[in-house]
């Protein structure tokens, strides 16, 4: 989600970025360039100038050299580095850049981050997928590589049979994507698992005691039970050698189509070889040509760099202009297709008995795969969780609209997903519904982070659909869709351009690896704002369709000034507050309905435990200075009785000694009734009372404040809260 960054108290760093000069100021308050309020026009390339290879180069360049300064003026620690990522700048000089983080030269996933300068170098804000500095008790691991390995193997779920390539296939990170960063290993285990019988799988185990942490399918693949492509004739770029031809387009960075040869997918380049006639015609048509998969790879892949050029500015998928290589023909019977960004290159299989062997080559697979490789050179959203959601929902949104790009009249655009994969449903998605598959959610619920994302990814479709088509009923590309909606809302579309706009400007600005659905929100509207003005209908209605899928609210309609009703919060679930509780959501198990945080203070993350349920609060745990707070207004505290505040509080902290270095406080119309400090440790969740009798009959605003200093963390987790 989109927080602005405190700055250092008096850091103020000149560095050179380009002509420009970069100051880092203490005001965290400096809006960012927008479009005027009620403004419309679309602006090319998502609002980004565009810029040459030449150009880019340098201005990441640039970054690197201005990385150190940056890194204390964001507060981060001694130990850590920033390494550029990538420079988007927009057309008003303002530039974005994507950092990595190491730490003692180790990398750290979920140290990603974007630092947002205005034309004159001035840091306006910043967006972290770990906020504050990095620290870890050390670098030296208890478990050697071999042992993680063998963990990570124990660990795995996506794959049977598994195995690790070798003894040194884990590697040493930091695991920050919780609160309080960890050294890990990161392993590879591959074997017999849900995406064929080859199938890998990242498993992340704590360095210290062999726990896993996340684990994740490495193939970002699409699957289903039946696949098909056809293209029909079209042109194709490809490359004269001697007498001959070859399948590498020169006029899309050096793409080269490659026969995998039924390499397994364990290495599946293993017999591959390149497709090579002495005429340049390719393929027959049908799947008895080993060249029509090819024609249709390359085809697909030249339509949706074409479109990624027209639409942002953008030259290739790493912004790079060099083209991935794609292998088509991969493994046998394997209804699947990937991109892989350790070998920068898209693999693609020939389908099953299931399909009737039909190569899964389709226009928005390619699309599919492709933005995988744009995912993971931006936002980089981790492949698990409501950010893995998110990762598939983006490679179904831009997969779709290259196939509305493309205009090929054998697989005109709509808004489902594998349509001409002759699956006997149909279709693989449907965006427009993502539940008439069975499994994709259309609407967010508190279990969404821990469903399969390629189902969780059905409310980032959901949302995409209605942003851009609106409700009701509608026939498309030839099919039929119909926009319903969560809430039971009607109302417009943006149009499929300007929601793609909005989404890829988010992507590429404003998400991290660990943005969740609400973040998107978030990173959506910031980003409709900054095209088309923050009182502008775009922006109005991009709310509108997250509130229709159950994220969020709808904004004030710019037209009256009045709020829209939508609900606040996806279906509640079977936990039932307790009796008499004047709060909204007080056990969180609607997620973060009712509530007002400061950060992703709500969560339901494995890397803690709720009292009840899945879902509960959780503040603080920085080991640096922070603030944090999670409020409630309009509290009803009954009339009759002795009012009473319950809740129940668990304490873990890195401090020792019964000083309160760091505090929970608990505030009523900003009096505070209680505090709570790393003094309070347990072991456990224990209950606290506090005597309301003083707000009898009265309306309050309930707050939980955390603060913490600049040395080691304590965690508070909250859960259970109860007025009555």
């Amino acid at each position: 989600m989109y927080r602005k960054n405190a700055l250092a108290a008096g850091v103020a760093a000149a560095l050179a970025l380009g002509s420009v000069t970069l100051v880092a100021t203490q005001s965290t308050a400096a809006p960012r360039p927008t479009a005027a309020a009620g403004t419309s026009a679309a602006q090319p390339g998502a609002g980004f100038r565009a810029m040459s290879a030449d150009a880019r180069g340098e201005a990441i360049r640039t970054a690197g050299r201005n990385a150190a300064a940056t890194a204390r003026a964001l507060g981060l620690g001694s130990d850590e580095r920033l390494v550029a990522k990538d420079v988007l700048i927009d057309a008003d000089g303002s530039r974005h850049v994507r950092y990595d983080r190491t730490y003692r030269g180790i990398p750290v996933i979920g140290g990603d981050l974007v630092v947002h300068l205005a034309a004159d170098g001035t840091i306006t804000g910043s967006d972290l997928a770990h906020q504050g500095a990095i620290r870890i008790a050390g670098t030296t691991p208890k478990l050697t590589a071999a042992d993680a390995s063998a963990k990570a193997v124990k660990h795995a779920r996506h794959v049977k049979k598994a195995k690790t390539g070798s003894k040194d296939s884990s590697t040493l990170v930091v695991y920050a994507v919780g609160k309080i960063p960890v050294l890990a290993y990161r392993s590879t285990v591959t074997g017999e698992g849900d995406t064929g019988p080859t199938s890998r799988e990242a498993v992340i185990v704590d360095a210290t005691s062999g726990a896993a942490l996340d684990q994740y399918e490495l193939h970002q693949s699409v699957t289903g039970t039946g696949n098909g492509v056809t293209v029909g004739q079209v042109s194709i770029e490809t490359t004269q050698t001697g007498s001959g031809y070859t399948l590498t387009d020169p006029a899309h960075g050096g793409t080269i189509i490659y026969d995998s040869y039924n390499s397994p997918q364990s290495n599946p380049k293993q017999n591959a070889r390149a497709f090579t006639k002495t005429t340049n015609s390719w393929g027959n048509g049908t799947s008895s040509s080993r060249e029509s998969a090819a024609v249709d790879a390359s085809y697909g892949l030249a339509k949706t760099w074409d479109y990624y050029k027209d639409s942002f500015n953008r030259s290739g998928i790493r912004n790079d202009g060099r083209g991935a290589p794609a292998y088509v023909h991969m493994d046998t019977n394997v209804l699947n297709a990937f991109y892989d960004d350790d070998c920068f290159c898209m693999f693609f299989g020939d389908g099953s008995s299931q399909n009737s062997n039909t190569p899964v080559t389709a226009l928005d697979v390619a699309g599919h795969e492709m933005s995988h490789g744009v995912t993971s050179a931006t936002a980089n959203l981790n492949y698990s969780g409501e950010s893995g959601g998110l990762n598939e929902a983006t490679s179904d949104i831009f997969g779709t609209m290259v196939e509305f790009y493309a205009g090929n009249a054998g697989d005109p655009g709509d808004y489902y997903i594998g349509e001409k994969l002759n699956m006997s449903g149909g279709f693989m998605r449907r965006m427009d519904n993502p539940a008439a598959d069975g499994n994709s959610l259309s609407c967010w619920t508190s279990s969404a982070g821990s469903v399969d994302v390629h189902y969780s990814s059905g409310i980032g479709n959901h949302f995409f659909y209605l942003a851009a088509e609106g409700t009701g009923a509608k026939t498309i590309g030839g099919r039929s869709h119909n926009g319903t909606t969560c809430n039971n809302d009607t109302f417009a579309g943006i149009g499929k351009d300007k929601a793609a706009a909005v989404w890829y400007r988010a992507l590429s600005t404003y998400m991290t690896s660990t943005t969740n659905y609400a973040g998107a929100r978030t990173a959506t509207l910031q980003a409709a704002a900054d095209l088309y003005g923050t009182g502008s209908q775009e922006r109005y209605l991009v709310s509108k369709a997250w509130a229709a899928v159950s994220v969020g609210t709808a904004l004030p309609d710019p037209g009256t000034g009045t709020p829209t009703p939508s609900p606040t919060t996806p279906t509640p679930s079977p936990t039932t507050p307790p009796t008499g509780n004047a709060l909204a959501n007080g056990s969180f198990e609607q997620g973060t309905g009712g509530w007002t945080q400061s950060d992703n203070i709500i969560t339901n993350s494995s890397l803690q435990a709720a009292r009840d349920g899945s879902w509960y609060a959780w503040m603080m745990g920085y080991g640096a200075d922070a603030v944090e707070s999670l409020s409630q207004s309009n509290v009803a505290v009954p009339s009759t009785g002795t009012p009473k505040l319950t809740f129940w509080l668990k304490v873990s902290t890195q401090e020792s000694g019964s000083t309160a270095y760091d505090t929970l406080k608990v505030n009523v119309n900003g009096t505070t009734l209680a505090t709570y400090s790393n003094a309070d440790a347990s072991s456990g969740y224990v209950q606290k009372t506090v005597d309301l009798s003083a707000y009898k009959g009265q309306t309050v605003k309930l707050e939980f404040a955390g603060t913490e200093d600049t040395y080691l963390s304590t965690i508070f987790l909250v859960d259970q809260i109860a007025i009555g």
